[in-house]
């Protein structure tokens, strides 16, 4: 039996699954200060120059990114051991990111337990169809998820549907708590901006926090976008599908430098998060240098994530992503095969 098999994994990742009050508040202070210094600088600095405003909204940002981590954490509730310390911290943060506290965390706990299952895709996660699938969809559908998945829409587009207009609506289903939870966070979303724009103008208030809110919704979807799509990346039917296999050879390491894993909370470590989520952000590296087994994954660089641009298709025949331009060869493939087909079919 492999490591994983034997659950060897269970003894290294559980002393690492309690939160440490002295961490996490230490977190908040020097993420969510910061942040605030940063975006009232860059408001200071537009009466000099906007190219000098640029750069700190920039950076600021990458604090939202963090703060983002923080509540990530309280949805998975390994921020704080209190859950009420959790819902109130995830519920805060989630209006400085735009993001409804309990309609996230049901999705995102949907994504944990069914990423890289093909019988259980669609909830929280990239939208991904097999070679079958696209073969077989009705040019619209084709094309519309061509769009979906060009760079362009997906990073572009994709950070203000998602961030400014879908979050602010309920799922189906959605329990009263969970309802009550997004309104609450689209009318203090809501009375923040109109407080900001009151107190120092639309214009500045778009100046400083658009670049922000860009770059924060860019690099977020990004992290989720890059940590799964890799050419050989994990899908199973739900008959054969792991929930281990799926954490540690769906979920890749992103090896960033230092100060990039510190501004991102660490969330490169993803095999480790999605192999228990319980582990707080500041402790996946510890887990991850605690055996070489689970550091035996899927690794990707800043220069080698580029690549998975082009990784589009999922292909259950070889179980590798492929590119748009590579169904030209299986297409031609496919026709040669039709004849011999065909003519069995008549015989």
């Amino acid at each position: 039996m492999t490591y994983e098999e034997k659950g060897g994994w269970r003894s290294d990742v559980a002393p690492y699954e309690r939160p440490h009050m002295k961490h996490s508040v230490w977190q908040m202070i020097n993420t969510l200060v910061p942040f605030f210094l940063l975006w009232y600088f860059a408001y200071l600095s537009l009466s000099i120059s906007f190219w000098l405003t640029l750069p700190l909204t920039i950076v600021a940002g990458g604090f939202l990114v963090r703060i983002f981590i923080i509540f990530h954490d309280c949805c998975h509730k390994s921020f704080f051991k209190n859950k009420i310390a959790n819902e109130l911290v995830g519920t805060i943060t989630g209006i400085l990111t735009f993001v409804p506290y309990h309609q996230w965390r049901y999705t995102h706990s949907v994504h944990h337990a069914s990423s890289g299952n093909l019988d259980r895709r669609g909830v929280g996660d990239i939208w991904t169809l097999t070679v079958e699938e696209y073969m077989s969809s009705s040019l619209p559908r084709r094309l519309y998820y061509r769009l979906y998945r060009n760079p362009a829409v997906m990073f572009l587009i994709g950070p203000i549907y998602i961030f400014l207009i879908d979050y602010r609506f309920n799922r189906k289903r959605a329990s009263v708590k969970e309802r009550m939870n997004t309104y609450i966070t689209n009318l203090s979303i809501a009375g923040t901006i109109a407080l900001l724009c009151w107190a120092i103008g639309w214009q500045s208030f778009l100046l400083v926090h658009g670049p922000i809110f860009l770059v924060s919704g860019m690099a977020g979807i990004w992290l989720f976008y890059v940590q799964h799509q890799f050419e050989e990346t994990y899908y199973e039917n739900e008959e054969e599908w792991d929930y281990v296999k799926a954490a540690m050879h769906g979920s890749s390491f992103y090896k960033l430098p230092r100060i990039l894993h510190w501004i991102t909370g660490n969330i490169g470590f993803h095999h480790i998060h999605h192999l228990s989520p319980r582990v707080p952000n500041y402790y996946l590296e510890k887990v991850h240098n605690k055996n070489a087994v689970l550091r035996d994954v899927q690794t990707i660089t800043l220069w080698t994530s580029l690549q998975s641009l082009k990784f589009q298709i999922w292909n259950e025949e070889t179980k590798k992503f492929i590119g748009f331009k590579d169904l030209k060869n299986l297409k031609r493939f496919a026709s040669v095969k039709k004849p011999a087909i065909s003519i069995k079919a008549d015989s």
